[in-house]
């Protein structure tokens, strides 16, 4: 059992390559103990648990049988994630998962259900949505600094696929039928969520996936033009084939600009609007004093067990992430408009 006030939790899974990364962000946090080890490869996971100090179990229920496990944390393939949830949800344990959530609409609306049938703590750790920068942006947009939007750009990249990241434990990354798609479901995610947290209901979507290196059998270059309920269009840029350049994020309005790219000494934002007083002034803002960034997504997690708050990212935002994304990729495969 775990120490008296902590949170016994257990490791569903190794299979990502952010595993150990959560498996170190939990090990920082006094609340939360590590009690058990499940893992779909039980050579893996008998090394994790063996490394880590606690027992393994082949068999996923009779870890989630424990009393010493009130909480779980899911690094499954996202193929698994309908299995693995709902039967932790069912079982009463608090959730926190990797994204994406699932890799169809209706596993995520079964794994939503579940969730909220359970009355359990949830999140899914979306970690652009606490940033400073993200939180600046979303708030000139609730101020209406920029008017009505008419565009988002938002690229994310990297040279996975250049320099063929994925292999061994992590080849299933690049198995369509465990992850769902390549570059745009997988490092995608960040942008399609907050593009989606910024502009509201999606109305229709039209996608171009290709195949550009033949490293892997899946999309490593993928475009993506989303119509928005409100009228905004918005456009997905995501790659495998990333070597240089920026992963910049436009937004602009009938009365202004904002952009936000990465710099040596921090985020860059520069902001345009009609309805910012510069006096004498014109041109670009660059703000000085930014929102205070959130809690990481695993550390709000662990308050709202504790606490029973609520987390800023919610099992809906999951659910919703999954139904863009599976838009956009029926989109590129059938070479049609999909609305809605």
């Amino acid at each position: 059992m775990p120490e008296e006030n902590r949170i016994g939790t257990a490791m569903l899974s190794f299979a990502h390559v952010h595993a150990w990364d959560y498996y170190r962000q939990m090990s920082e946090i006094e609340d939360l103990e590590l009690t058990a080890i499940w893992d779909e490869d039980v050579q893996r996971g008998q090394e994790a648990a063996a490394k880590c100090g606690v027992p393994f179990y082949a068999d996923l229920a009779e870890l989630l049988a424990l009393k010493s496990v009130q909480a779980v944390i899911c690094d499954a393939p996202t193929s698994m994630h309908r299995e693995v949830l709902v039967k932790a949800a069912q079982a009463g344990k608090h959730i926190f998962t990797e994204k994406a959530l699932a890799i169809t609409s209706e596993d995520a609306t079964e794994i939503m259900r579940a969730v909220e049938d359970a009355g359990i703590k949830f999140m899914i750790s979306l970690p652009s949505r606490v940033r400073s920068e993200t939180l600046f942006a979303k708030q000139i947009l609730n101020e209406g600094l920029l008017g009505q939007i008419t565009l988002m750009r938002a690229r994310i990249a990297h040279m996975a696929a250049l320099d063929s990241w994925f292999h061994g434990g992590s080849a299933w990354f690049a198995d369509e039928s465990k992850a769902g798609g390549g570059a745009f479901f997988d490092l995608g995610c960040h942008r399609v969520d907050v593009m989606r947290w910024f502009l509201g209901e999606p109305e229709s979507v039209c996608a171009q996936k290709v195949n550009l290196t033949e490293v892997y059998d899946i999309d490593d270059n993928m475009v993506a033009t989303v119509k928005f309920r409100n009228g905004a269009l918005g456009i997905l840029d995501v790659g495998w084939v990333h070597r240089h350049g920026p992963n910049p994020l436009e937004i602009y309005g009938t009365e202004g600009y904002l952009g936000i790219d990465a710099a040596p000494n921090g985020p860059r934002i520069q902001l345009i609007s009609n309805r910012v007083n510069a006096g004498h002034l014109e041109g670009y803002i660059v703000p000085t004093s930014l929102p205070k960034a959130l809690p990481m997504p695993m550390k709000q997690w662990v308050s709202a067990i504790k606490d029973n708050t609520s987390c800023t990212i919610n099992i809906y935002d999951g659910w919703a992430l999954t139904q863009l994304l599976e838009a956009c990729y029926t989109s590129a495969r059938e070479g049609r408009t999909v609305q809605l």
